[in-house]
Formats: structure tokens, C-alpha cells, sequence
């Protein structure tokens, strides 16, 4: 194998933003009519591997890359996985897949993602985009921009990752090829309806017409991919005093463990045609669709315990059944009496649909000038359906058969074994019904007439969550280079952009009453005969095995009554809103190549200014005779921002380059942080900031989050298959987002009680707000190393590892301390590979220290929690028989993968103490055999 070495031409063309892959050389031949460029034969995870070094090392801006060398074969099954690999960056599992991707101590909401170029909509409440949406098998490669240059079409204070599709033309042949994949889980099926066999096929196809000036490549790929886990979920840990003991000690105040089983089926068919009909002109339309499904079975008891109703509810307990630890200061177990328990046959589904499409031309009008237009439009649209139900012994908390219930912690508190005397897999026994008071809802006793009855707050038979989100994005972007021919500059690149984003975000809630219920007839339905599914087993917390039964079916056949829950709770109006934003950005960069002395150098300096006009349309709601009532909001603000760049690359010789990047970058505010849904009332006497209305929620004037970073790293590439660099990097934050006070104006708002415009407009919100500083700083190290270079022996043997430090010191506008989430102090990754004669093998392993995240909590709220470090090791096997030489089988591939060999559980906190257990999930391992077949 050679390396590919690019033409000053090629650099100019990359810097300016207007050429994804450097990698392929004959695309470059064809483009420079340069007949000296040689061609990298690129095979395998191997030549892969070649690819990304390559873009790293004649790309202007400090990046990472994954490459693969046809269409539907990234080396990982995941996107997110492979990502997940590369230096500085690591994901947090989401139902035990990688999903959101921290790119240098900062979450997703820090970095943007574009595809082909272009900035992504996505399926989650704000901007980060997670990554199990888009199928690995129809993208030829994945780069990280951590360091911004002016022309990039997106702003993150991380970074930004840009996902690519194939150009047909580029490859210069027709290429057929199908991929099939069989799943199998680790456990065998948790859930008697659920799936623990999966499968993926992707069949694709390449070619170029008409003299090779039209391509066209297309892909459609389905899966369907079961997921298991057993789930320790805590409610928390209350301090109990105990009878003869001075000290308080923490308790299990309950528990909601369950079996899951999840199937996440995706459809996605991926068109792009390519049309170069002269040598100056080329275009490019490319369409992406995809179907997402993410089905949920949940099983499990709830159940309470210090925050329950038994013997141990007591602020003080007695000495009695109970074990205390007095080097943890919990009590590791004990026994409660006269405790029911909430069994619950849950159901979700989460639905997605992506659309997106985008138009690209660049003319050449000389050997000068050249232009580029751009356009795109994509939305998404998302509905989760989240289906409670509940079961028990009887209805509310003093009716039904009560149990004696204990409990012994496992070892650091990740679970329990539970001890119990009745059978809860008895269906005589356990009747659908609300087993505990849950329904606290006015309107629901209205409904029913049970206020003060002795069935008041008993109505609650189960709970349905059905948000929805819907994102829209078009964009429009104009551009010209002109090529300069100066001892300094090569090119000037110059134009503008034009981005119009509109989210928003309906959330509801269902209070669930069988349809049959009233205040003479409260009692408990036996599950009908054909909804009952068996039994799930919960062995792996003592309580043997639970009823299971058909809940959807259930309501989908109207054996429940709906109450929205939004006529007495205004956090559904809180959590509804609209965003719009309107981005207008102006750039101009000069591409650098130039010499220091007897020294290379190249890169480029540019600004971009950025024009940003925010609305929010929204509510604010207050709580009247226990309903909510509400007026609209619609507020507007609009701010701007410089944001200069420069990177500079040194070649020191062919192999060792140092490079230098600063640049001010800036990360929009969270969606559900920045809109203008509220809390509202109207108070007749100032308060003290001499504000007439006090309000809680969104903040629509919040603005970006800034940075100024400095990068500096040495890159030595010793061989043509690897290279070592060592990176410093720092960020200088500003204006970060903090909890806190800020003034608000409400003219034109009505005081939800009254529904008139009061006299003074001016408000004290309560809420997010810019303020605080702070620094980010850290180092990476990364090697991949060819074990050819010892011994002609070991060609094929090889190794790809990475170590990254990252240490903050982060106030907010107080002068408290904040962790910035998504911030591993460590992140490692290591994969050692051999690959020759068409024998592939490699494992690799992915490790990150303690960090804080983003999770699902009531009524799917985001919510921020401690996860605790982990360390995932995955495996593969395969064999091409094309490279293997067997003629009968050529085109032909298969593999072997094992996913989390280790089962390594995903962990989080409910405090910083970490026998403070909130979720313990256990996803087992994953098992893949798969094919590929090339024609």
C-alpha cells in the first residue's frame, strides 16, 4: 500500500469545505488531472483503518474519522459504537445501546451533528441527536470536527460530527452487495411476548451511467433488534432513626425492579444521485428515510419499604428484623409487615419518522472561481406512548391481602433479594386495580365522586405518558472560493447561510380507571382469560415469579377509562412549547500555504458571524380550585455573535506535523431550558425586585454558551497503516447555563386566574439563566501501530488505542462549583486487530470514569443523574473468502460478533455516595452472525 499524498489543489478544495473524502484517489485524479497521485488499494479493516488516517492527516482542522470501504461495512454495528472508539469521545448507553456521544468532556447537547454537511433534527426534547436512529450500514464514514474553521455549517462548543454518504461516482464501479445479520441475546426471553432473536439485511447498490457522469447509489436496510435487561431501580434512601441507636441510618425506601424486553425495528432507505456532465459542474441530491419503532415490555413489583405503609414506615423504627452496616450507615436489610406492593404490566412504544432531503452544485466558472449552492429540508417526528398498568390485591391502601416483606442489599447496594409469602403469579390473587392511593388528582375524584369517601385517591388504575415531538429544519447555503496565487494564500472562500428551525413539544398524561369502576362498584377486576400471557419471573430479586398479561391489548380494547392529567397538573403546559429559530450566518476564510522558514505551512483563517432570531410560543398555567388554567405566551429575542477561527498545520518532514487551532465557538441552549412555557401568577404587591408577577419554567432570552479554545498537537505518521499524536487542548467558558433569577417582561399576557391583562407587565422568573465562568482542559494521546514494523511475521497484526484526560474548573454566577455534564475525567479505548488472507479478528474495549447524565424520569422528563464509570469489551471474528482466494465464494464474507462480553451493567446514582444505587441495569451479552455478499 502507498499513502495517498494530496495536491496543494486538494488541500485548498478540503479547507474550503468543498470536498468530504481526500481519501479517494481516483476522485482527486479525476479532479486535479494529476497522473503522479497513487491510489490506496484499500481492503478490509485495514484499509479502513488507512482511510482515517489519511483524513486526519490532510484535513486542515484537527479531526477524527471512521471510514469503511464500501457501503455497509462501518466496522461496528452501531454508529454510535464506532464513534464511541475514537479519541476524546465516548457514549452513554441508552436500553443498552450507545446512543449519545460525548465529544472532550461535553454531552451531545455541546456538540452539533451534521449530515453530509448539514445540521440534523432530532428525535430527542432538545439538540442532541441520538445515534441508534441512523443505521451504520448506509454511511461510508463519520468525522469529528474538534476544531471549528469558518465554513463549517454548524456550531458546537465540543466539536461538530458530521455522518457521510457515499458518492457514486467516486468509486468508479458498479457495486451490488447484501448484508444480512442474525441477533441473539445473551438472556433467554424475560418476557413470555417478548423477543430474544433478532435480524438486519441491507442490500445496496452502485453505478455510474452515461460516460460516468451520472451516479447513483441506493440502500435500504431493515432491522429488528431485541434488547433484554433486569432492572434494580431504588425510590431513594430515607434516614431512619432507630429505637437504642443515637445515630439515623439510610434505608431502602422502595424499590421498582423489573424485566425488560425491547425490540427496535428500522426501516431506512438512503437514495443519492450524482451528475457531473461537465468538468466544472457536479451535483448531488441525496434523500434519507427512516422508520423507527422502539417497542418496550416491562415487568415487575413495586415495591414499598421505608416510604411505605408497613412496620417500617415510622420516622423511628424498632431494632427488631433489621441489619445496620455502621461503616456505610445503612441498614442492609430488614423486615416490614402489613406492606402491599403495586405489580405492573407496563408497555411503551416510541415511534419516530425521519425525512430528509438535500441538493448540492458546485461550478467551476474558471480555473479560479468556483460557487456552491446548497439545500436541504429534514423533519422528524416523534410519539411515545408509555403504558402503566396496575395490579395488586386489593384497591387503595387498606383494602386487599397485605404481605411481609424483606430485603437484604447486595454487595455495593445494586440490588436486593427480597423475601415474601404470598404468590404474586396467582391470578386469583392479583386482580387488576390501583392497589395503592395514587390517584391524587381533584378531577378524577370529581369524576368518580370520591371526595371524602373512603375511596378518595383510589381511582388510579394505571398511567399513560403520550408526548410528542415534532422538528422541522430547512436550510440554504451560498458560497465562492476564488483560488489566489501569493507566497501565502492559496484561496479565499466567502458566503452565507440561511437556517429557519422550528421544534416543538406536546406533552401529555392519561390517568387509566377501569371503565366499569364507581363509588358502587370500587372493587378490582380479575384479568380476563384471554390477556393473561403466564408469568415473568423476577428470581433475580427473590420474588419468584409475577402475573403477566396483555396491557395493551387491554386498553387498546377499552377496558380502561382516560382522564388527561393536564386538567389538574400544569407540567404538561410547562413541558408543551414551540421553538423557532432563525440563523443567518456570514463567512469568509483564506486557505494558508505558505512556508516558516524552511517549514510547510498550511491550514486556514477565517470569521463567521452569526445572526440568531428566537421565538418561543408557549403557556403559563396556574392551578385555580384545583384546575389548571392557562394563558398563551410568545416571546421573541435575537442576539448575534463573531466567531474567528484559525488552524495551522507545520509539516516538519513527510512523517511529523504539529498543528495549532484556536477559535470562539459557541453551544445554543437546551429546547426545553430556552422556551416560554411557565408557571404563572399575578401578585398585587411587588415583591422585592419590584416584580408583580412571579414565574417558573423556561427562559425564551437565554443565549449560547461561548468558548474560546486552544488546540496544539503533534501527529507522527511512521507508517502508512499508523501514526501517533499527543494533543493538548483548552477551552476558556463563558456565559454558561445555570439555575437561577432573571427578569421577565409579560405584557400582553393574561393572569391565568382572572383571564384579564393586569396593569404591570414585569416579572421575576425562576429558571435557567447565562451567567458563571470557568476553564476545560485536558491532553490525548492516541496510536495505531502496525505490528508489521517488528516482524514481516506479524504483518496483519496491529493495534488502535487512545487515552484522554479531561479536568474542569467550572463556577456558576454564584460562585458555586458546577460539573459540567457528560464529563469522564479519563476515557480510554483500546482494539487490537489481526487481519490477512481474509481472516479478520479484533477485540476492542471502550472505558470512561464517572460522569454526569441525562435519563428519562416522570412523565419523560430529562433528568440528571450520577452514572458511575464502565469498561465495555466487544469481539469479532470474520472471513472473506475473496481475500482468502476461494474462487468459488468470492464476493462472500461472513462474521462473528459478541457485544459487552463482560456484561458490563450500566449504573447510576441518586447522590454522590455510591451505595446510593438509583439504577442497576444488567443488558447481558449480544451474540451476531452475519453475512456480505458483494456482486
Amino acid at each position: 500500500m502507498s499513502m495517498f499524498k494530496p495536491s496543494i489543489l486538494t488541500l485548498a478544495l478540503t479547507a474550503a469545505g468543498l470536498n468530504s473524502f481526500v481519501v479517494y484517489a481516483a476522485e482527486e485524479d479525476q479532479k486535479t488531472k494529476n497522473d503522479n497521485v497513487e491510489v490506496i488499494e484499500v481492503k478490509g479493516f485495514r484499509g479502513s483503518v488507512v482511510e482515517s488516517i489519511n483524513t486526519k492527516r490532510f484535513t486542515p482542522e484537527v479531526v477524527e474519522s471512521i471510514s469503511a470501504e464500501d457501503i455497509g461495512k462501518l466496522p461496528d454495528s452501531s454508529i454510535a459504537e464506532s464513534i464511541a472508539r475514537l479519541p476524546g469521545l465516548t457514549a452513554q448507553r441508552l436500553d443498552g445501546r450507545a446512543s449519545r456521544v460525548s465529544v472532550r468532556g461535553f454531552s451531545e447537547n455541546e456538540s452539533a451533528t451534521t449530515f453530509n454537511g448539514r445540521e440534523q433534527v432530532s428525535i430527542g426534547d432538545n439538540r442532541g441527536v441520538e445515534f441508534d436512529l441512523y443505521p451504520s450500514e448506509i454511511m461510508s464514514g463519520v468525522t469529528v470536527y474538534k476544531t471549528p474553521s469558518a465554513g463549517i455549517e454548524a456550531e458546537g462548543i465540543a466539536g461538530v460530527i458530521d455522518m457521510q454518504t457515499v458518492k457514486p461516482l467516486s468509486k468508479g464501479e458498479q457495486v451490488i452487495m447484501f448484508n444480512g445479520q442474525y441477533e441473539q441475546t445473551g438472556f433467554d426471553k424475560l418476557n413470555p411476548d417478548g423477543d430474544d432473536q433478532g435480524f438486519r439485511g441491507t442490500v445496496s447498490y452502485i453505478d455510474q451511467f452515461a460516460d460516468d457522469t451520472i451516479g447513483v447509489a441506493f440502500a435500504y436496510n431493515t432491522m429488528s433488534s431485541p434488547n433484554q435487561e433486569k432492572r434494580w431501580n431504588s425510590w431513594g434512601y430515607p434516614d431512619k432513626a432507630v429505637e437504642g441507636y443515637t445515630d439515623t441510618y439510610s434505608m431502602l425506601g422502595g424499590a421498582k425492579p423489573f424485566v425488560r424486553s425491547s425490540t427496535l425495528e428500522r426501516d431506512t432507505a438512503m437514495l443519492v444521485i450524482e451528475a457531473a456532465p461537465t468538468d466544472r459542474l457536479n451535483m448531488t441530491f441525496d434523500a434519507l428515510y427512516v422508520d423507527f419503532s422502539d417497542e418496550k415490555i416491562l415487568r415487575g413489583i413495586e415495591v414499598p419499604f421505608g416510604w411505605g405503609q408497613g412496620s417500617m414506615s415510622a420516622a423511628e423504627v424498632p431494632a427488631t428484623n433489621l441489619v445496620i452496616d455502621e461503616s456505610t450507615g445503612f441498614i442492609t436489610s430488614a423486615i416490614t409487615e402489613d406492606q402491599r406492593v403495586v405489580v405492573r404490566n407496563d408497555y411503551e412504544e416510541r415511534n419516530a419518522e425521519l425525512t430528509q432531503f438535500g441538493f448540492n452544485a458546485k461550478y467551476d466558472i474558471s480555473d479560479d472561481w468556483s460557487v456552491e449552492f446548497d439545500v436541504s429540508r429534514s423533519e422528524v417526528e416523534r410519539q411515545i406512548w408509555s403504558i402503566e398498568s396496575y395490579s395488586g390485591t386489593g384497591r387503595g391502601d387498606a383494602n386487599g391481602v397485605a404481605d411481609t416483606i424483606g430485603y437484604e442489599f447486595d454487595g455495593g447496594n445494586t440490588g436486593a433479594q427480597f423475601t415474601h409469602n404470598l404468590d404474586y403469579s396467582d391470578y386469583d390473587l392479583i386482580q387488576l386495580g390501583g392497589p395503592l392511593s395514587w390517584g391524587a388528582s381533584a378531577a378524577l375524584n370529581d369524576k368518580y365522586g370520591l371526595t371524602d369517601t373512603a375511596y378518595q385517591n383510589t381511582a388510579q388504575d394505571g398511567f399513560i405518558n403520550a408526548p410528542e415531538i415534532n422538528d422541522e429544519l430547512s436550510t440554504l447555503k451560498l458560497a465562492a472560493s476564488k483560488v489566489v496565487d501569493n507566497a501565502y494564500i492559496s484561496r479565499v472562500s466567502f458566503g452565507m447561510s440561511y437556517r429557519d428551525r422550528e421544534k416543538s413539544k406536546l406533552s401529555e398524561g392519561y390517568f387509566m380507571t377501569l371503565k366499569d369502576f364507581s363509588l358502587s362498584n370500587p372493587g378490582m377486576l380479575s384479568i380476563p382469560e384471554q390477556y393473561r400471557l403466564g408469568s415473568a419471573s423476577l428470581d433475580f430479586i427473590g420474588m419468584g415469579n409475577m402475573v403477566a398479561y396483555d396491557t395493551n391489548g387491554l386498553v387498546n380494547d377499552g377496558y380502561y377509562s382516560l382522564l388527561q392529567e393536564s386538567l389538574t397538573d400544569s407540567k404538561h403546559k410547562t413541558q408543551s412549547w414551540t421553538v423557532q429559530e432563525e440563523v443567518i450566518a456570514f463567512f469568509a476564510q483564506a486557505d494558508i500555504n505558505a512556508e516558516l522558514g524552511s517549514i510547510p505551512v498550511t491550514g486556514n483563517v477565517g470569521v463567521r458571524y452569526v445572526k440568531t432570531e428566537q421565538s418561543s410560543q408557549g403557556f403559563a398555567a396556574n392551578t385555580v380550585d384545583d384546575l389548571v388554567v392557562v394563558s398563551p405566551t410568545d416571546v421573541s429575542h435575537d442576539y448575534s455573535h463573531f466567531l474567528p477561527s484559525i488552524n495551522l498545520s507545520f509539516a516538519i518532514d513527510e512523517e511529523q506535523t504539529v498543528r495549532f487551532g484556536a477559535a470562539k465557538t459557541i453551544s445554543r441552549a437546551r429546547l426545553d431550558e430556552m422556551n416560554s412555557s411557565v408557571t404563572a401568577s399575578y401578585n398585587q404587591q411587588p415583591d422585592n425586585n419590584g416584580n408583580y408577577w412571579s414565574v417558573s419554567g423556561g427562559n425564551p432570552e437565554l443565549e449560547p454558551k461561548e468558548a474560546t479554545g486552544f488546540d496544539l498537537s503533534y501527529e507522527n505518521y511512521f507508517h502508512e497503516e499508523g501514526y501517533f499524536a499527543a494533543a493538548v487542548f483548552y477551552k476558556d467558558i463563558t456565559q454558561w447555563i445555570f439555575d437561577g433569577a432573571y427578569e421577565i417582561d409579560m405584557s400582553g399576557v393574561a393572569d391565568p386566574s382572572t383571564g384579564e391583562i393586569p396593569e404591570y407587565s414585569t416579572g421575576t422568573g425562576s429558571g435557567k439563566v447565562n451567567g458563571g465562568s470557568g476553564d476545560l482542559w485536558g491532553y490525548e494521546l492516541s496510536l495505531t501501530l502496525p505490528f508489521t514494523m517488528f516482524s514481516e511475521s506479524l504483518d496483519g497484526f496491529g493495534l488502535i488505542a487512545s487515552h484522554t484526560g479531561v479536568e474542569q474548573d467550572l463556577t456558576d454566577q454564584n460562585g458555586n462549583d458546577y460539573e459540567l455534564p457528560g464529563l469522564s475525567e479519563q476515557i480510554d479505548s483500546l482494539t487490537v486487530y489481526f487481519e490477512r488472507n481474509g481472516f479478520q479478528a479484533r477485540t476492542s474495549m471502550r472505558k470512561r470514569s464517572d460522569f454526569k447524565g441525562d435519563v428519562y424520569g416522570l412523565g419523560f422528563a430529562t433528568t440528571q443523574v450520577d452514572i458511575e464509570g464502565e469498561t465495555i469489551w466487544d469481539a469479532q471474528v470474520g472471513y472473506d473468502f475473496s481475500e482468502g482466494g476461494v474462487e468459488s465464494l468470492d464476493g462472500l464474507s461472513v462474521t462473528f460478533q459478541v457485544q459487552n462480553i463482560t456484561e458490563e451493567p450500566f449504573t447510576t446514582l441518586s447522590g454522590d455516595n455510591s451505595l446510593q444505587v438509583r439504577d442497576y441495569q444488567d443488558y447481558g451479552r449480544t451474540f451476531l452472525l452475519g453475512f456480505s455478499y458483494k456482486l
